[in-house]
This record gives C-alpha cells, structure tokens and sequence, in this order.
C-alpha cells in the first residue's frame, strides 16, 4: 500500500461523507466550529489562499505580507501544488468558476 492510499480508512471516509453532506455556508461554520479549533479554521483558510496566490504567480514575500504566514508554510504549498494529487488546482479552479458565473 502506498503512503497517500494509507490514509484512506473508513474513518476518514466517513468525515469526508460527512463534509460532502453539508449544504451551506452556515452549516459548515457550525460543523467545523464543532470539529476544529478556531486556529485550525484560520490555518486552512490561510494555507488556501496561499495556494490560490501561488497559483496566480505571487511570491513568496508577497504571500508572506498578505496572508501572514510563513515561509516555510508556503514552501510545502508549493511542492503540493508542484507535485501533489493536484487538490489546491481543482478546488481554486471550481471557485473561480462559481464566482464567474455569479
């Protein structure tokens, strides 16, 4: 078994299930405020707009002035968008589109 299929278990099948359930912005809130620290949140939300301007062609001082996180935080952002499972792309890539069509 690989590494990245080891990861896969029922228990993560089962919170990823239960993240594809959710079907508003208020129900996530009140689910990841349950499930995750403030922190968590906050570091999740920075890491994807990190990648978001990674994608875009900012710098690394760039982000680091933006976003406030760290350059190290930044570098393994980088080398999943550079040789990942392609994850920041696609779900960038889809909230482009929403926001296109609205």
């Amino acid at each position: 078994m690989t590494e990245k299929n080891s990861r896969k278990n029922e228990t993560v099948d089962a919170l990823f299930d239960a993240i594809l359930s959710l079907e508003s912005r208020e129900e996530c809130y009140a689910f990841f405020e349950d499930l995750c620290t403030v922190k968590e949140i906050s570091d999740m939300a920075q890491r994807l707009e990190a990648a978001k301007l990674l994608l875009g062609g900012r710098t690394y001082d760039q982000i680091v002035k933006e976003v406030e996180i760290s350059t190290a935080t930044i570098s393994r952002i980088n080398r999943c968008i550079q040789y990942g499972t392609g994850g920041y792309q696609s779900v960038i890539e889809k909230i482009s589109a929403q926001e296109k069509k609205q």
